[in-house]
């Protein structure tokens, strides 16, 4: 099972993610933004992105939204 190791911010909705199989790739999450759905429209504030963190191997915010690494990596 693929996991999220590391997460670098790389300006706007975009995060540098690193996983456990060595692969790497930048992410733009502002679809995710854009969609301002219950879980997501949160993320549109850039001092709550910027609060994102690894739980279990999966990209996560405070309110509950995360993301597994095999998902971002597709």
């Amino acid at each position: 099972m693929i996991k999220l190791k590391a997460v670098e911010s790389k300006g706007g909705y975009r995060l540098l993610l690193r996983f456990s199989d060595g692969t790497a790739g930048v992410y733009d999450f502002a679809s995710f933004v854009e969609a301002a759905t219950e879980m997501t429209a949160p993320l549109a504030d850039p001092a709550f992105f910027a609060r994102y963190f690894i739980e279990l191997g999966a990209l996560a915010w405070p309110n509950g939204f995360d993301l597994s690494a095999e998902s971002l990596r597709r």
